[in-house]
C-alpha cells in the first residue's frame, strides 16, 4: 500500500476516536514473489467458483502421486488460493521466514518506544499495557500509540502493508434453546446434528471417530474436567488484549460458549447422548475472547499462532465482529492464508445477526465460513450470509477486481444443538457459533478416515479439504452458492465417501 493510502487510513482512525493513546495493529507487506504467484492464479478461478451451479463441481480429481508442478491439476480452491506447485512448508520455517518480515517495523524508534513505555494500563484503551509480542501467521505487530505517534509511523517504517484498528470483538449473540421436537421424539443416542450430519455412519462405515486429530478451538475457553472433554484437552494458552499469553493460565470457560463448542467437537457419552462429531480427536484450546468482557482482533491473531505452533489439523472460531459494508477487513487474511500454507483449514462463524450481514473474519474469501440451520434443514432467520467485495488485494491481480464473492460457504445444524457446558452440564443453545463446530468436527473426521494427512501436504491439503467438504453438501436454496445456505448443508459421509472413492 503507498504511503498516501496509509496515511489516509491512519487519518481516518484519527478521526474517529480522541483518545489520547490508539491500539491499532500494524502489519508489513509479504514476499511479493508470492503475491505475483497468488494473483495470477486467483481471478480466473475465483470467477468460475462463482459461476457454479452443483456444488460437485468443487471436487478434486482422483489422488495421483505429485507431479512436475508444470503438469499438475489443480481443484477449485486451489486455483483461487495459491498457485499450483506451491511447496509445502513446516510451521517452524513459515514463522522463521515471517518474523524477518516485520524486523522492519522492532527497528523503528516509534516502536521501540512503545514498547518500552511503562506505567499503568490504558484503561480507557482497554489494554494490558504495551505489547511485546508480534504474529507471524499475519506479520504483524499489536501497538498502543500516542497519536503523533501513529500519525508519523507510515513515514518512518517502509514496508508496511496497512495499519488497522485493534478492534473490540464479541461473541456472536447466541441463546438457549428447548430442545427441538423432531430430536426429543426420535433420537435417543446422538443429537440431532450428529444424526443429521452423518457423523455415526463415519464412525460405522470407517472406523474413524477422530483418532490421530487434534482440533484449535479459539474460543472462551473450556472446562477441561467436564466429564464429555475429559482427558481431550492437549494444550491451552490464555491471552490478553494486545495478544500477550497470559502467564500461569489454566484451564477454564470465562463462560458456557467455549465448553459447548468443545462438547460438539470431540463430545462423548456423558450425558447419555452423543454430542461430539469427532469424539476421539484432541484439542488445543485458546482463551481469546471473555463471555462478558468480550476480546479483540489481537488476541484473535495471537491464538491463530498459537494453535500453528500446537500442531492442530483444523481450527474452530466461533467469533467476530459485525460488519455491515460489503468491503471486506483484511485483517485476518494472511494468517488464515498461512494457515492454509501449513496445511491447516480454518472454519469461522458468519454471525448472528441475520441475511445481508456478515461477521469478520468469518467474511474473509479465504475463510471456510459457516451458517446455520435448524432440524427441518430450513437456515436460521439469525443466520448472516451476503455479497461481500474486496477492492483492493495484494493476493488478486488488478484485472479481477473489485471483486464481488458470497458467503457462508455451507451451513450446518445451528438451532437448538444439545451440547456440554461447565460444571458437568448440557443444554441446547443455537447460533452460527453450534454450526461452525459440526463442520471442524467433520474434517477432523475425514483426516481420521483416509489417508489425506500423509498423502497431501501443504495448501494442497488445506484445499483439498475444503474442496471435499464443500463439495459433498446436500445442495439446498439456490442453485450453487448463495447467501443463506452457502453451497449446501453439510454431510460429513459423503465428504469421506467422495475422498476414498478418489483415493485418497
Amino acid at each position: 500500500m503507498g504511503t498516501t493510502a496509509l496515511s489516509q487510513q491512519v487519518q481516518q482512525i484519527l478521526d474517529t476516536t480522541r483518545r489520547p493513546q490508539l491500539q491499532v495493529i500494524v502489519q508489513m507487506e509479504s514476499d511479493t514473489r508470492a503475491s505475483v504467484r497468488l494473483a495470477r492464479a486467483a481471478g480466473q478461478a475465483l470467477s468460475r467458483r462463482r459461476l457454479s451451479l452443483s456444488p460437485r463441481e468443487l471436487l478434486p480429481g482422483p489422488f495421483s502421486k505429485p507431479t512436475p508442478r508444470s503438469v499438475r491439476q489443480a481443484t477449485a480452491s486451489q486455483l483461487v488460493l495459491m498457485s499450483t506447485g506451491t511447496a509445502a512448508m513446516t510451521a517452524a520455517a513459515i514463522r522463521d521466514k515471517r518474523l524477518l518480515l516485520v524486523n522492519p517495523l522492532l527497528d523503528s524508534d516509534i516502536v521501540k518506544a512503545a514498547m518500552g513505555r511503562m506505567g499503568e494500563p490504558d484503561a480507557a484503551a482497554g489494554a494490558a499495557g504495551p505489547s511485546r509480542t508480534h504474529f507471524w501467521t499475519s506479520r504483524a505487530m499489536p501497538l498502543l500509540l500516542t497519536r503523533d505517534e501513529l500519525q508519523r509511523l507510515p513515514g518512518q517504517v517502509k514496508g508496511i502493508k496497512s495499519i488497522h484498528v485493534n478492534r473490540r470483538l464479541s461473541l456472536p449473540n447466541v441463546v438457549e434453546t428447548q430442545q427441538a421436537d423432531l430430536e426429543m421424539a426420535d433420537l435417543l443416542s446422538c443429537t440431532w446434528g450428529i444424526d443429521r450430519t452423518k457423523a455415526p455412519a463415519v464412525w460405522g462405515a470407517y472406523g474413524a471417530r477422530g483418532q490421530g486429530t487434534k482440533i484449535g478451538l479459539l474460543d472462551t475457553g473450556v472446562d477441561a474436567q467436564h466429564p464429555d472433554l475429559a482427558g481431550k484437552v492437549e494444550a491451552w494458552a490464555g491471552f490478553d488484549a494486545m495478544g500477550n499469553p497470559v502467564p500461569g493460565s489454566q484451564a477454564h470457560d470465562t463462560g458456557e460458549h467455549g465448553t459447548h463448542c468443545a462438547g460438539t467437537l470431540v463430545g462423548g457419552l456423558a450425558s447419555g447422548r452423543r454430542i461430539g462429531m469427532a469424539p476421539e480427536a484432541k484439542l488445543a484450546v485458546g482463551l481469546v475472547i471473555d463471555a462478558d468482557k468480550g476480546g479483540s482482533d489481537a488476541q484473535v491473531l495471537a491464538g491463530i499462532d498459537w494453535a500453528v505452533e500446537q500442531g492442530v489439523d483444523v481450527i474452530s472460531m466461533s467469533l467476530g465482529g459485525l460488519v455491515m459494508t460489503p468491503e471486506t477487513p483484511p485483517t485476518y487474511t494472511e494468517a488464515i492464508l498461512t494457515c492454509q500454507q501449513a496445511g491447516i483449514p480454518v472454519v469461522i462463524a458468519i454471525g448472528n445477526e441475520g441475511e445481508q450481514t456478515t461477521g469478520s473474519p468469518g467474511n474473509d474469501l479465504f475463510a471456510l465460513s459457516v451458517g446455520a440451520t435448524d432440524p427441518r434443514d430450513r437456515v436460521a432467520g439469525f443466520s448472516g450470509g451476503r455479497t461481500q467485495i474486496i477492492t483492493q488485494s495484494e493476493y488478486i491481480s488488478d484485472d479481477y477486481l473489485p471483486l464481488a464473492y458470497s458467503k457462508p460457504d455451507l451451513s450446518a445444524p445451528g438451532v437448538a444443538v444439545f451440547s456440554s457446558t461447565p460444571g458437568g452440564k448440557w443444554k441446547a443453545m443455537s447460533g452460527t457459533s453450534m454450526a461452525t463446530p459440526h463442520v471442524a468436527g467433520a474434517i477432523a473426521l475425514l483426516l481420521s478416515a483416509t489417508g489425506i494427512k500423509s498423502k497431501v501436504a501443504g495448501a494442497d491439503r488445506a484445499y483439498l479439504i475444503q474442496d471435499l467438504i464443500c463439495g459433498s453438501v446436500d445442495d439446498m436454496g439456490e442453485a450453487g452458492q448463495d447467501h443463506r445456505y452457502g453451497f449446501g448443508r453439510l454431510d460429513a459421509l459423503r465428504a469421506v465417501d467422495f475422498a476414498s472413492a478418489r483415493g485418497y
